[in-house]
C-alpha cells in the first residue's frame, strides 16, 4: 500500500536526521532567534531541513511541502499529498543538551495525515503509524492508558494551559507534567505512559501532524479544543489548540473548558 512505501521513506529520512542531529548535540551549535517570537533555531535545524527537503522530494517529486524551517509555499495547497516536517521539534531542548527533542515527519493526503514517524535519536525511541497500520515504538505495538478513577489523571502541557481562565470551573484536579516537544508529548500518550496532552494556544501544523496520528493509531482521541478532528495542509498552517487523551478523558477535559480558542 502507498503509505508503507511512505512510511519507509519517512523511518530513513528520520534515521538520517538523527545522525546530523548528533553531530551538533552539546556542541554548542550556532543559534538564531527567529522573528516575532517564534523560537530559536539551530544550524542542527537548517542542515537537517536541507537535506530532508532535498531527499524527500527527490524521492517524491509531486508530493508538496510544508516544514517550519523552510519558507512557506503556496504551491503545496495544489498538492494531494504533503509533507509535514519539524527538523526538530523541541530546539530549546536540543540547545540544552536534553535528550528530548524530535524529528517529527508526516505525509498528509487530502488533509489527512497517511504515514507518520516521531524519533528521538539520543533515546532510541522510534514512534511509527499509518493510517491503516497500528502505532509502535521500536517495533512493539502501544496503546494508551485508561485512568483509574481513584487518581489524578497525568496531563503533558505547559503551566499556561492550567490557568484558571481557561477552565469553567477552575483548573481540573491533573497532575501535570511537560516536556518541551509537542510530538514526544503526543507519543507519550500514545504509549500509555500519560494519560493526556493538552495545548490550548494554536498550534503549528509541523509540530503536532506525525505524533497525532502515531496517537489516534493507539487509541487516542484527537482533536482541537473544538472538538473537531484535525485537517492539515491548511492555507494558514495552524489549528486551534490539540487535545489528546482516551475517550472519557477526553470528553471530560473538552467539556470542562471555557472557551476554545481560534486561529488568525
Amino acid at each position: 500500500m502507498p503509505e508503507h512505501d511512505d512510511l519507509k521513506l519517512l523511518i530513513g529520512a528520520a534515521h538520517a536526521s538523527g545522525d546530523i542531529a548528533r553531530k551538533f548535540w552539546k556542541q554548542s551549535p550556532e543559534t538564531w532567534d527567529k522573528d516575532a517570537g517564534a523560537g530559536p533555531v539551530t544550524e542542527a535545524d537548517l542542515a537537517i531541513d536541507r537535506m530532508l527537503h532535498n531527499d524527500l522530494l527527490t524521492a517524491r517529486p509531486d508530493y508538496g511541502w510544508l516544514s517550519e524551517e523552510t519558507e512557506d509555499n503556496a504551491a503545496r495547497l495544489a498538492h494531494d499529498h504533503v509533507f509535514i516536517i519539524d527538523p526538530i521539534d523541541g530546539t530549546r531542548a536540543f540547545i540544552e543538551g536534553s535528550k528530548t527533542f524530535a524529528h517529527s515527519l508526516a505525509i498528509a493526503r487530502k488533509g489527512r495525515v497517511t504515514a507518520a514517524v516521531v524519533f528521538l535519536p539520543m533515546l532510541d525511541r522510534l514512534y511509527v503509524a499509518t493510517n491503516s497500520m497500528a502505532a509502535s515504538l521500536n517495533g512493539r505495538p502501544i496503546k494508551a492508558s485508561t485512568p483509574k478513577p481513584d487518581q489524578s489523571p497525568t496531563v503533558l502541557g505547559t503551566k499556561c494551559n492550567f490557568e484558571p481562565d481557561h477552565w469553567k470551573n477552575g483548573a481540573p484536579p491533573f497532575e501535570r507534567h511537560f516536556r518541551s516537544s509537542l510530538a514526544y508529548r503526543l507519543c507519550l500518550v500514545a504509549e500509555g505512559r500519560f494519560d493526556a496532552m493538552l495545548t490550548l494556544r494554536p498550534t503549528w501544523e509541523w509540530d503536532v501532524a506525525a505524533g497525532a496520528l502515531i496517537a489516534q493509531r493507539a487509541g487516542v482521541c484527537v482533536t482541537d479544543t473544538h472538538g473537531n478532528q484535525p485537517v492539515y495542509n491548511n492555507a494558514h498552517p495552524q489549528l486551534a489548540g490539540m487535545i489528546a487523551a482516551g475517550p472519557d478523558l477526553h470528553k471530560s477535559i473538552h467539556t470542562e473548558l471555557a472557551n476554545p480558542i481560534s486561529v488568525p
